[in-house]
This record gives structure tokens, sequence and C-alpha cells, in this order.
């Protein structure tokens, strides 16, 4: 007996469990299938776990310069295995209140492992046995999966992704090399350089963070240097050998000169690539292109009536995109207007804005969204800059966090909001505001009508319009 269903989602990560719960809502009759933990790599291999850990070593880094502040905290140290039982209590509670969310929308949460056919019949595997499933309309939520790179020795023991690294109960990360200098490697290369590790970044870009402003780039690689992380880009990794003392040595290639450093632990955290293995049947009609399923620009497959979202599909894998694919989707098949976007084309312009904030949870942290100058210029936009930097900024001073800058990008004749990059205390919490306005074609003088309160770290972005107005056209 096959089970009818108006969607059926495989997977229940961020993408997975949001379109669950909103097609739910509109009344279709819904069932959610996962072969793990409910939340997906974000929840419980990523993300939160990975923000865990910053929040932890953020505590035990304050505490030991709580002297500046006139505090005096004696014999200041870490326990690494409680901050594991810290972190896992995180975690804990992020999938307690997906559940809640999955039970209270009346989802039929499904375990097993799921292959879907033709027909749009979905095969579950599971403890129970083997059961089908029918769907009018079938979403591809599988995420993605660390990609390995193909370097001798990438297999040893001491070698690991950010998965079995954000587990470890024991300390064994003296000297810690980093192969990758995206969003998770600098991430991890913070924590465990805040806990006390020797930590050396290794990046085959000439830059770290290559797609966002090279002025993040520059100055995140200055701010890891003076926390005593050494920071290497433009180098190949060419092997790891394994020592008779248990360490490793990463051999690589720096401006034509080979060399070597050593570790207790290799992290290598070079990207991610879509996890298809075994969703798709050989009588399924879903095409792959590199390993992604073939999609037109609603997210719609090869196969009707079948869909693919987040990290599935989308180059920029995060969290808040798989969610707002989500959004998209099921709100185009309950017939109901779409309540968020990823672009927008602004008033009398013919570029389209990315209007998604990237966040980095580094120390300062770094948020961004639309485009960075050079991006304009590709476009052929003129543009006036604005930057503020934080040195001055009263919220800045007095919690001793100076580092960084605001910096917005305003179209020139009609002073339109196209871009922020933010890299200071609480970026994060900031960039907000600005994805907002972008969304919302606002202009440097609506944006400008706004009071922000003193003292806060946002009055900076009021500092930056200022400049930008008074600013040259580039």
């Amino acid at each position: 007996m096959t089970d009818q269903y108006d969607l059926i989602i495989i997977g229940a990560g961020p993408g997975g469990y949001t379109a669950a719960a909103r097609a739910a809502g509109f009344g279709m009759k819904t069932a959610l299938i996962e072969k793990g933990e409910l939340g997906g790599a974000c929840v419980n291999t990523g993300c939160i776990p990975a923000k865990a850990m910053l929040q932890a070593t953020a505590v035990y880094k304050d505490l030991k310069q709580a002297a500046r502040f006139g505090i005096t905290v004696d014999r200041v140290g870490f326990d690494l295995k409680r901050m594991q039982e810290y972190k896992n209590a995180s975690v804990k509670e992020f999938r307690s209140m997906i559940r809640d969310l999955i039970d209270s929308s009346k989802v039929d949460l499904i375990r097993g492992e799921a292959k879907l056919h033709r027909e749009n019949v979905v095969e579950v595997s599971g403890g129970d046995g083997t059961r089908f499933l029918k769907g009018t309309n079938v979403i591809l939520a599988t995420g993605a999966q660390p990609v390995i790179p193909d370097i001798p020795g990438i297999h040893l023991p001491q070698v690991m992704t950010s998965r079995q690294l954000l587990k470890a109960g024991e300390w064994n990360f003296d000297r810690l090399v980093v192969i990758g200098g995206g969003v998770i490697g600098v991430e991890v290369a913070t924590i465990f350089a805040a806990l006390g590790s020797k930590v050396t970044l290794l990046e085959r870009a000439p830059r770290l963070l290559e797609t966002m402003d090279p002025m993040i780039s520059d100055e995140l690689e200055e701010s890891l240097r003076h926390r005593e992380i050494d920071v290497r880009c433009g180098v190949e990794v060419m092997a790891i050998k394994e020592r008779s003392d248990g360490r490793v040595s990463v051999n690589f290639r720096e401006h034509g000169s080979w060399l070597e450093t050593l570790a207790d632990r290799v992290l290598v955290a070079v990207g991610r690539r879509p996890d298809m293995s075994g969703v798709l049947a050989d009588d399924c009609g879903v095409k792959l292109e590199n390993g992604r399923p073939l999609v037109k620009g609603t997210y719609r497959t090869t196969q009707e009536n079948v869909f693919a979202i987040g990290d599935t599909v989308s180059k920029m894998r995060l969290a808040h995109v798989a969610a707002a694919h989500a959004a998209y989707v099921v709100e185009r098949l309950a017939g109901a207007g779409h309540t968020m976007q990823l672009t927008v084309v602004p008033n009398g312009m013919y570029v389209v804005l990315p209007v998604v904030p990237t966040c980095i949870y580094t120390d300062p942290e770094i948020a961004a969204v639309g485009f960075t100058e050079d991006e304009a210029r590709i476009y052929n936009m003129k543009v006036k800059c604005g930057h503020a930097d934080m040195s001055v900024n009263g919220k800045a001073i007095l919690t001793r966090k100076q580092e960084g800058f605001i910096r917005l990008i305003f179209e020139a004749y009609t002073n339109t909001l196209v871009g922020a990059q933010i890299m200071c205390n609480r970026a994060t919490d900031m960039i907000g505001e600005m994805a907002t306005a972008i969304a919302n074609s606002l202009t440097a003088g609506q944006l400008s009508m706004a009071m922000r309160a003193h003292p806060t770290y946002s009055e900076a972005i009021t500092n930056a319009i200022e400049d930008a107005l008074k600013g040259e056209v580039v």
C-alpha cells in the first residue's frame, strides 16, 4: 500500500523543516523524511556547534582580559569536555525546538533512508522495514557534505573535517593546521587560537574569504595575525605525512618554495558539495549536473513536480538561504504571495542585487550583503562609498572592541543603498537593517531619517552614510 501526500520532503535540515511547517500551515498533507537527527548539518555538525564553541571561547577570552575593566579573576582555565557538554546541550535544545515545530504543525515525521522513484514515489527504508509514499509534489533538501581533496595523507587519523573536530572531547590541539581560509576555516582557527593552540591557516587563494570585499580580507588577516595565527595565502598543500611521535607534517608550496609545518591535528575545510548519495533511484528522472540536481528558475528539477532547495542546489550554502528557498517553493505551490526574496531590482536600475546576508562569527564578527565596490564596477555602476571606523565609536570604546569598520555602497545618482560590509562587534546582528534597506531600495536620505541610539555600535551606520554623501563618485 502506498501512502498519499500533497508534499513529501526528503531531509529535515533548515530547508526541509521550514518547508514542512509552512506546507502544513497551508493545509497540505505533508511528510518529512529524515535518516539522521532533526536539523541537518546546520544544527548537528555545523552552524550551531561551531557558534556554541565560539561563544564558549569568547567568554574564556573575556575572562582572561577582565583586568582591563577592573575585575580580578583568579585561575582562569577551560575544560574541553565541559565545553562539549555545553555545546551538546545547545544542539539538543535546538533539535527539541524543531521537533516541537513539526509536532505542532501535524507533519508526519518518518525516519529512514529515502529513495526517489519515477512518478514521485518515495521508498523509505528503516528499522520498521520498507514503505512507499507517493507525493503530488516532492522537495529534495538533502544538504551537502565536506569536500575531501585528493592530497596524499588526507585520510590519516590526525586529519579531520569540522564535523569530527567539533566533537573532540580531549585536547590534541597544541598545534593545529587549518587547510582552507573560508568561513569554516577562519571560525575554527579563531576558536582554537583563543584556547591557546598554535594555529597555521593555509589558503590556496590569494586572500582569505575571496568572495568578500578585499578590505574585509585584509583586516581579517591582520586581526588573525594579531592573535598569533600564522596565515599563509597563495599556497598549495602537497602532502600530509605521519611522524613517529604521533604528529603529522603538512608539506606545502608557497611562492615556489617547499615548506612544512607540524601539527597534532589538521582540519580540512575546503568546501562542501551536494549530498545526493543514494537518494535517486535508477528509474528517477532527476538529472544531475556536477553532482547537483539540474534546476530551473523556480527550483524545479527535471522530474515533474520535484523541487530541490538549499545546499542541494545553492552555491550560497547558508541555513537562511535554505529556509528562503523552502518558503518560496511552498508558497508557490500554495498559490500564495511570496514573503521572502533573495534578489531585488532597485528602482531605475538594470541590475539584480543579492539581498542574502553572509555572516562570519570571528572576533570581530563579519557580515555583508549586496554588492561590494568591485562588484558594482562590473555592472558599470557609479557609486559613492561611505566608511566609518569603529575606533571612534562610543560603544566600541566602552567594550574595548574597537577593531573593524562599516562600509556602505550607494548608487551615485539616486543614493540608493546597494551594498554593506560590516566588520565589528555585533556585525551579524546589524546586517539585518542593511539587508532590509537593500530589499526595499532605501536611499541614504531615508536611512538617515532613522535615529540610532547612543551609545551603540549601529551609530557607525549613520557615520558611514554621512561619509558617503560627502564623498566622490567612483
